[in-house]
Parts: C-alpha cells; sequence; structure tokens
C-alpha cells in the first residue's frame, strides 16, 4: 500500500468511525465503561443524613461547624486495544475482510475514548508481540494508531492469545479497560490467562468472524488454504457430510470459546463480516450499564 493510499484509508476511516462514535455511543460509552474510582470534588457544610466518615475535620474546625468532603467519580480511563495481526484475519466473503472490520471497530473505540478524555494505546500480537504503543491522548494519535492498523506488517502469521494477556497483566500496571479483537480461530487455550488478565484488567472480548467460516457454501469440489500455515487441501462442499462435519466443528467450537469467556467473566461479542458491528457494539455497551 503506497502513502498516498494509506492516507485515503485513513480519511475514510476517520470520518466514518468519528462519525459514528460521536453520534452513536456518546452517552453509551460514557456509562458503560466506569472510571478508575472516586476522586475528591470539594467540601460542603453537612447535611442530616451525610457520613460522618466524610466530614473533613481541618475546614471544620476551621469554620467551627462540619464540613463533608464530596467526592466524583474519577472518569478517565486507560484503554488498550490488543489487536490480533495473525494471517487469518485476511480473509473475507461477504461484507468485507476481517481484518477491516477490526480496524473500524478498533477506531471506533478510539474515537469513543479520546471523546471521553480518555487515553488509548494498542498491542497488536500474532503467536508474540509484534508492537506497543503507548497509551495517549488526542485525534494525532488516533489517526498515528489507524495508520498502523491499516500498514503495519507482522513478523508472523500464527495465532496465540494468550501472548497478549500476559503481556497486559505483566506490562500495564494500572487497571484499564481492554478491549480484545480476533476471529479466536486456533487451538491454544487462553482461559487462564484470560482470568488473570480480566482480575487486574476490565476485559471485554470481541470476535469477527465470516460467513463462510461458519457454514461452507455448496459449491463442489475447493481448494483452501490454511493463512497461518500455508497448508492447502481440496475440500468437496457438495457433500451434505462433508458440511454436517464442517458446521459441526464450527458450533462446538463457537461454544468452548464463549465458555472460556463466561469462566473468566468477560462480557463478549461476536460480529460476522457482513453484518452490522454497531448494532453489537450498542448491545454490548447496554449490556454493561
Amino acid at each position: 500500500m503506497d502513502a498516498n493510499e494509506l492516507i485515503r484509508k485513513v480519511r475514510k476511516i476517520e470520518i466514518k468511525t468519528r462519525g459514528l462514535s460521536s453520534n452513536i455511543f456518546a452517552g453509551q460509552y460514557h456509562s458503560a465503561f466506569k472510571g478508575r474510582g472516586m476522586a475528591f470534588s470539594e467540601v460542603r457544610e453537612y447535611q442530616y443524613g451525610d457520613d460522618v466518615r466524610d466530614i473533613d475535620w481541618n475546614v471544620t474546625a476551621r469554620f467551627g461547624k462540619p464540613y463533608v468532603k464530596v467526592f466524583e467519580e474519577e472518569r478517565e480511563l486507560t484503554v488498550m486495544l490488543l489487536v490480533d495481526m495473525s494471517g487469518s484475519l485476511d480473509f473475507g466473503t461477504v461484507g468485507m475482510y476481517k481484518r477491516d472490520m477490526v480496524t473500524e471497530i478498533a477506531a471506533t473505540l478510539a474515537f469513543a475514548a479520546i471523546q471521553n478524555n480518555d487515553k488509548i494505546g494498542a498491542v497488536f500480537f500474532t503467536d508474540r508481540i509484534e508492537k506497543f504503543i503507548p497509551p495517549q491522548k488526542g485525534r494525532r494519535h488516533i489517526l498515528y494508531l489507524i495508520r498502523e492498523l491499516l500498514g503495519f506488517e507482522p513478523t508472523s502469521r500464527q495465532t496465540d492469545v494468550a501472548v497478549p494477556l500476559q503481556y497486559l497483566t505483566n506490562a500495564i500496571k494500572k487497571r484499564c479497560t481492554t478491549f480484545l479483537l480476533s476471529d479466536f480461530i486456533g487451538d491454544k487455550d487462553f482461559g487462564n490467562p484470560l482470568t488473570i488478565a480480566n482480575r487486574k484488567h476490565d476485559v471485554v472480548a470481541i470476535q469477527v468472524y465470516d460467513k463462510r467460516v461458519e457454514e461452507l457454501p455448496d459449491v463442489g469440489l475447493m481448494k483452501m488454504a490454511d493463512p497461518e500455515n500455508g497448508e492447502e487441501v481440496y475440500v468437496d462442499t457438495s457433500s451434505r457430510r462433508v458440511r454436517a462435519l464442517h458446521r459441526k466443528w464450527w458450533v462446538e467450537s463457537q461454544v468452548r470459546l464463549h465458555d472460556t469467556f463466561a469462566r473468566s467473566g468477560v462480557d463478549a461479542i461476536s460480529v460476522r463480516t457482513d453484518q452490522d458491528y454497531v448494532k453489537s457494539l450498542m448491545a454490548l455497551f447496554a449490556k454493561r450499564n
């Protein structure tokens, strides 16, 4: 992708996702993701029913009558995007490639974050940490993040979701809200690292998948390639048995995946590339309110 094409794509994504963030998600994002805690705001005179533990004794002594401290929710968050950059994201038969949808969702969340004065950072991963973008604020930072999402070339095409979760737990000291974006295709178990990461941080999982992975079409003999290891096989999709076995594999893998999320206490949504991810994000936000 040359520089001019990259700039055009960044601008296109900015226009679409910034509009979504400001017009649709404004209130929902704010209420769905909580701040770090309570911060001191001001003092005022004691009123009947106030908690005596909030009395500010220094101010009370100065004025000769009781004053209490007032606290407000500390709204500023640090938001981290853990983004799968493995080879399986370079696939799409209906709507858009999985990588394109992941990029749009990440950009939408990033604009929602900065509109709430939150810092936003990212970890690009495959079966290793490919790139760490430290959390910052501001439009310039978001545009840099989008450019990297569009143009970054990973060194590996394999996937290991446990790797970014362990990195998050060890490298990010303060509690943050984390969005884990992946197709979650693979047999490696990441339940334990996910549980540990979610105890320290607030982790939300977003699965992006393609219709043809969910169900094979009846189109006769088809050559399929594994985008992560390059292996190729021919599959007879005209066989009802073959299509049924593939469907069984998909359903069972989804059950295992969502059981992993549930056991780890992680909120999760699944978005198909030919469907509207806005509705799925809205449902996620509503679930958390």
